[in-house]
């Protein structure tokens, strides 16, 4: 279901207008077969999920007062053992909780590279234009984009693993900001799901596209993620000078 927007000179912008043109999904765009289809495709593709919350009006439907990540956890505690890639299970997931969202459990067939919807789409821009291999990415509610790669395996070295907290830590934050690297014991919202507020996750390539290497995409995508940062930091900037003038 994932659009694969080809490789030519005119990738950039036939990639601009697309996400221009896009219309907003609704509940009532992904019926249940649709839906159900969408997840069997990530289980074939190797990717394991469980079933995760969903939204009730502007709350979550795990009913905790407050619920800092409302309709984007999963709903057991056991997910981790609880994902799976069996098609017979997802298929009873799928028609017994028909308003759950899914999450896909990272570090054991794939990571997932989560940066700044804005970064994001420049990456992807500049990455198809350069003729390298793009897996499934995703956008996640109004400020993320989530690029499926393969994952890092188990490192000899466990001081190499990045945790999906990377943007969380100060001796992070210069060199990769923004960027979250979700590998072992993380998962993220699959597609299609509902988030508050009508927002969505919904694929832009989706998962019959092969998982890259990761390596072959971070390059692009930290230096998104600067240039982002940098912009929103002068942006702040700005505002500053215009709401705070120095005395005269």
């Amino acid at each position: 279901m994932g659009a694969d927007f080809g490789r030519s000179r005119g990738t950039e912008s036939k990639f601009s207008q697309w996400f221009r043109r896009r219309p907003k999904p609704q509940q009532s765009d992904v019926d249940d077969t649709a839906r159900e289809a969408l997840l069997l495709a990530v289980a074939e593709a190797g990717m394991p999920i469980a079933p995760a919350a969903h939204p009730v009006g502007y709350r979550c439907s795990c009913e905790r007062i407050g619920c800092p990540t409302p309709a984007r956890h999963p709903i057991s505690f056991a997910w981790q053992t609880q994902s799976t890639t069996d098609r017979a299970q997802i298929e009873r997931w799928a028609r017994s909780q028909t308003q759950a969202n899914f999450i896909t459990a990272t570090g054991m067939i794939h990571d997932v590279l989560d940066v700044p919807l804005t970064a994001g789409k420049q990456a992807l821009e500049r990455l198809l234009a350069a003729d390298i291999d793009v897996g499934p990415v995703a956008v996640s509610g109004d400020d993320r984009m989530l690029f499926f790669t393969a994952t890092r395996g188990t490192p000899e070295d466990e001081d190499e693993w990045w945790p999906c907290e990377l943007d969380c830590h100060p001796e992070t934050m210069d060199e990769h900001p923004g960027l979250r690297w979700h590998c072992r014991g993380s998962y993220v919202l699959l597609p299609p799901a509902m988030l508050p507020g009508e927002l969505d996750v919904h694929w832009i390539r989706g998962p019959e596209n092969p998982l890259p290497d990761p390596l072959t995409l971070l390059e692009t995508l930290t230096d998104a993620c600067a240039q982002y940062a940098d912009s929103a930091d002068q942006s702040d900037l700005d505002h500053d000078s215009v709401a705070w003038p120095l005395s005269r």
